[in-house]
């Protein structure tokens, strides 16, 4: 079965490898990630470079410590194994046992309340606000089926922008009408 290239480097993350750069530096770190551009990424990262004297022919190598590394792919020129990946238990992290030096202080950081079985109540104050409050109803918030017919195109009534005179109104419709006000409309009364 051929291999290609991306299944040859897939098969040395995490370990220790050896980047050399176009510049002649050489970076040592715990590969973790590449991508198509060849740009890697290294942790525990050290830099060596080697540094001519000024006065003095000698040349010397400088290292640094650098930590978590992105090396741009356009710059590295080679790549070889610098060590094994480190053989350590995966998904296990060591809980030291807890003295009475080791239960609180500096640099030490535990989950809180992960393994202790829940309380039967919940606490006063931590339970959250009571019900009703902070929040609409639940009533408020369930679906209600439509309380009116769907809406329909409204069509003007008679005697407006169509040319039919409005209907008459009911006989009778003048008695008890306020003064100037008859069957026959508005008429002016005596002033």
């Amino acid at each position: 079965m051929p291999q290609g290239k991306n299944s040859k480097i897939m098969a040395h993350i995490n370990y220790r490898m050896r980047c050399t750069l176009q510049d002649g530096r050489v970076f040592i770190g715990t590969f973790l990630a590449f991508d198509r551009h060849m740009n890697l990424v290294l942790a525990d990262c050290e830099e060596f470079r080697t540094v001519k004297a000024k006065g003095d022919k000698a040349e010397r190598e400088e290292k640094r410590a650098l930590g978590l590394v992105l090396l741009r792919g356009e710059h590295l020129v080679s790549m070889s194994v610098a060590g094994p990946p480190p053989q350590e238990e995966v998904g296990k992290v060591p809980i030291p046992q807890a003295t009475a030096a080791s239960v609180g202080g500096v640099g030490i950081g535990r989950a809180a309340g992960r393994g202790a079985p829940p309380a039967a109540a919940p606490v006063p104050g931590l339970a959250g606000p009571a019900r009703g409050v902070g929040g609409p109803a639940p009533a408020m918030m369930q679906p209600r089926p439509p309380s009116m017919p769907p809406m329909r195109p409204s069509v003007a009534p008679p005697g407006i922008g169509s040319g039919i005179p409005p209907p008459m109104p009911p006989a009778g419709y003048g008695r008890g009408a306020p003064p100037g006000f008859g069957p026959g409309g508005f008429q002016p009364g005596p002033r």
